[in-house]
């Protein structure tokens, strides 16, 4: 097994920091960056190799790095704007083990995977130390046994990231320096599915996040975090959609789903319609689906929107989060009260402050979807809420995973997650 967190000096030893992998072995692949012959048992990879399906792993258009030379067997690239290398990998789970730093000069270096889930923060490394960092990642295909999954428009263009057939991740910061990737599948580990909206999707561009793109980097590789939400979905539609039939294709026995609806169920025109008619209906089925398959479901009230009253957050979202509190109670299921927390949060930012909680538009805050500030403190609200409600997913929170009071919220300020270059006007779907 690989360590979640190693260090080593530089000088001879970056092959020695891994398993040796033959060319013959299809389940394990590693890739070495950097000018010069690779160390055995890994692919050379030239900063200038742009991904081809053909080839089956690469750097995406438009973000060449700087490969760095050092002594033998240690070079890294590097780069001033965030760059994305991809992979060819069919559906499954995968640990991904990065070695990280700069024999002569000190590096710094986010990564994140797929549509910018967040896996590492900051992780600095001192001149000459190489640091190896150990996630996991879940790729999906929207193909099932007997059936697809129904995708929307952007799902097949500035989303597809998340459907298609390979691994991508993206290395950023101040001074992101990359020596190798290796990449092992794996099928001994619990999943975690998340299932909701555009609150939790993976949402593809600036100034747009979410907290399942957060929450990522505060789970450790003991588990693996696998994102099924989408803009748009509703309890209702997220069957209709064949959602939910996909990921109960993959659910296994101590796996969990956490599931987050209630803000586009206000707009549901389907049969019986209402927080305590359809909306219930579809929430019980979803445990009873759930624990039919020996898993453990989760349910996550909806955030708050932006609407103040003075000073005070006032409820747009009906009865819905107090319907989720009911069916919780009524089938003994966990229940983390992210709107309740959030209020706590807007409220302690105040009417001038929480608008940093959500992205920015051209006509001033959206007040429904976050920006990268507030889905990483809203993000640590859930992280608490596990902590204090599901003690059998909280063992397998990161040992570095912050503690956290929505009362005394992160200084916007002092908000430092890496933005991407990429941008968009265009607002998720749904409200």
């Amino acid at each position: 097994m690989i360590p979640s967190t190693k260090s080593f000096l530089f000088g001879g030893l970056l092959a020695a920091a891994f398993l040796p992998v033959h060319a013959a072995d299809a389940t394990h692949w590693k890739f070495s960056f950097g000018p010069g012959p690779a160390p055995a048992g890994s692919v050379a990879v030239d900063p200038h190799e742009v991904y081809s399906a053909a080839k089956g792993y690469g750097f995406e258009p438009g973000s060449t790095p700087l490969a760095v030379a050092r002594p033998p067997g240690s070079g890294f690239v590097t780069g001033s704007q965030p760059f994305y290398f991809s992979v060819a990998l069919p559906e499954g789970e995968y640990q991904v083990t990065v070695a990280l730093g700069d024999p002569t000069a000190p590096a710094l270096t986010t990564v994140k995977a797929e549509l910018r889930r967040l896996e590492l923060l900051h992780v600095r490394t001192a001149a000459g130390e190489l640091a190896t960092r150990t996630f996991t990642v879940a790729l999906r295909r929207p193909e099932f046994p007997g059936g697809k999954v129904r995708l929307k428009p952007r799902e097949k263009s500035t989303e597809v990231w998340d459907w298609d057939d390979k691994l991508t991740l993206e290395f950023c910061d101040q001074r992101p320096c990359v020596a190798s990737v290796e990449i092992v599948p794996v099928t001994d580990r619990p999943t975690l599915y998340l299932v909701g909206d555009s609150t939790m999707t993976d949402q593809p561009r600036e100034p747009h996040n979410s907290w399942g793109q957060m929450i990522t980097s505060f789970f450790g590789p003991d588990i693996v975090v696998s994102s099924h939400a989408e803009s748009g979905e509703s309890a209702r539609d997220f069957i209709s959609e064949n959602r939910w039939a996909k990921l109960m294709s993959l659910i296994k026995p101590g796996d969990f789903v956490i599931i987050q609806f209630g803000h586009n169920d206000q707009h549901d025109r389907g049969p019986n319609p209402g927080a305590y008619a359809s909306y219930s209906t579809f929430l019980h089925r979803y445990v009873a689906e759930t624990r039919a398959h020996g898993a453990t479901l989760v349910l996550v009230t909806p955030m708050n929107r932006l609407a103040f009253d003075g000073d005070t957050v006032t409820n747009t979202l009906g009865d819905f989060p107090d319907a989720m509190r009911k069916v919780a109670k009524d089938d003994g299921v966990a229940l983390v009260d992210l709107n309740a927390m959030s209020k706590v949060l807007y409220e302690a930012l105040g009417p001038k402050g929480a608008p940093a909680i959500f992205a920015p538009t051209p006509r001033g805050p959206d007040t429904t979807h976050q920006g990268d500030y507030g889905s990483y403190e809203l993000s640590k609200c859930v992280v608490r809420g596990i902590r204090l409600g599901v003690p059998e997913l909280a063992k397998y929170l990161a040992p570095d995973a912050p503690q956290f009071d929505p009362a005394h919220p992160d200084p916007v300020a002092a908000f430092d997650v890496p933005k991407e270059k990429l941008t968009t006007t265009e607002r998720p779907y749904g409200n």
